[in-house]
């Protein structure tokens, strides 16, 4: 299953704290040697200042209490600097650290510049030591401290692009401490910056919400709102463009996000036919399963793609997290998918055929003869399908279900009207960018 693990394209959009977690998985599952996952460890390392966690793999992957005295003469380095950017943060953590001095702050950025010169002393000097003490605590992997006073230092950065960074960082902070709430609004946050008029370049603005896609998908999988959310944020047309432009491989997650949504989305159809457009840039078992019920209508293809969808959700970092459940663990949103992928297999099947053999749709959905029989039996109770069993022929017939012309127009008419504005929004941005004559 190593040949559908998307972290290698993953990694390089992530802050490399943020591919810690994904390797720790890959070991778990075993996808791919202990060493290898050991050596790609130590290569991370090297770059942040985690140096005890770097001596303790290297103590792993070679077996041995003896680590290089480079990583020694590293570990002063850090200890020395730490301590470097405390003592030049110090003023203004002992000012934080106060909450009768903290509630003088106000919104107004450049009053808190000039009060907290003029009463304390601490001056833009300080304020960028904070910034650099913050970064410094996050390499060493200090992640509650590092938001901490990143919070703090955009309350006073008037620098927007410095304050950008501090945002990212934060970001990345409390999504590794799990902290589902806050990230999902740190993300909103970050978006809403990087959608503005004023950001930045074009390009730059593309690649930062490529970023942003790859580093939400710690947070959309495991927010309890997140499925809902991802479709929300990737299927918006600056969005999805990014993603066919430079990261086909996110159409995984916006696939799953739809098949387990348990409210069908009106966009589903115009999403098959990015599924279908980018089959020669990107196919997964996923993407090719809603390509063989959807586009090709091939069902005994949609039987296998199910098996192997299987297999990618349980070795994917983001899809495949476990539950524990007594003596037991389980993949929740892997159940999700395949009850919701029976159910896609069955409305498409059944919308082609009026009488159906009860083992020919037991094999399409992958289940024996009388699982099959009582997941329709339920389907039909707690969907109000039109179908019903006949037990003598050992089918099932399906009632004429003719449309109403009435709520076919009403779709139509809600699809110009989405069209209409869409086509407004443009011409007015393309107005508004234009130089005044």
């Amino acid at each position: 299953m190593a040949t559908y693990d998307l972290t290698p394209r993953i990694a390089p959009n992530l802050d490399r704290h943020l591919v810690f977690p994904l390797l720790e998985f890959l070991q778990e599952r075993r996808l791919y040697e202990d060493e290898e996952i050991l050596k790609s460890k130590i290569e991370l390392l090297n770059k942040t200042n985690m140096v005890d966690y770097a001596m303790d793999i290297h103590k792993s992957l070679y077996h041995t209490e003896d680590v290089p005295q480079d990583m020694v003469d590293r570990r002063v380095e850090v200890v020395a600097r730490l301590k470097s950017l405390e003592e030049a943060a110090a003023p203004l953590v002992a000012f934080l650290q106060n909450p009768n001095a903290v509630q003088e702050l106000r919104a107004d950025k450049l009053y808190n510049l000039q009060m907290l010169n003029e009463r304390y002393q601490i001056g833009t000097d300080q304020i960028e030591a904070l910034y650099q003490y913050a970064k410094f605590q996050f390499e060493c992997g200090n992640y509650s401290g590092a938001a901490d006073y990143l919070y703090q230092y955009r309350a006073l950065c008037t620098n927007s692009e410095r304050s950008l960074s501090a945002l990212w960082g934060k970001l990345a902070a409390e999504i590794l401490m799990q902290n589902w709430d806050i990230s999902l609004e740190e993300l909103n946050r970050l978006k809403e910056i990087i959608d503005s008029k004023s950001f930045a370049s074009p390009m730059n603005q593309v690649q930062n919400r490529i970023w942003l896609m790859h580093w939400s998908l710690f947070i959309f999988f495991n927010h309890d709102n997140g499925r809902t959310q991802i479709i929300d944020l990737f299927n918006q047309d600056k969005y999805l463009n990014a993603i066919q432009t430079s990261a086909p491989h996110l159409l995984r997650y916006l696939a799953t996000a739809f098949i387990v949504n348990k409210r069908r989305r009106p966009q589903f159809k115009d999403f098959i036919k990015v599924i279908q457009q980018e089959q020669h840039s990107y196919k997964d078992p996923i993407t090719e399963f809603l390509a063989c019920v959807y586009v090709n209508y091939d069902f005994d293809g949609a039987q296998k793609k199910m098996r192997e969808c299987e297999e990618v959700i349980l070795n994917d970092p983001f899809l495949g997290k476990r539950v524990e459940e007594g003596n037991f663990s389980t993949v929740p949103l892997r159940d999700e998918f395949l009850e919701n992928a029976r159910l896609f297999i069955f409305e498409t099947y059944c919308r082609i055929h009026q009488r159906i053999d009860m083992g020919v749709l037991a094999e399409k959905l992958n289940l024996n003869y009388e699982e099959a029989e009582r997941w329709i039996v339920n389907l039909i109770r707690s969907s109000k399908l039109d179908a019903k069993i006949d037990s003598q022929s050992g089918t099932v017939v399906m009632e004429p279900n003719y449309p109403n012309v009435y709520e076919q127009l009403i779709d139509h008419t809600k699809a110009l009207s989405g069209r209409t504005y869409k086509l407004v929004s443009q011409l007015l941005e393309q107005a508004q960018a234009q130089p005044a004559r």
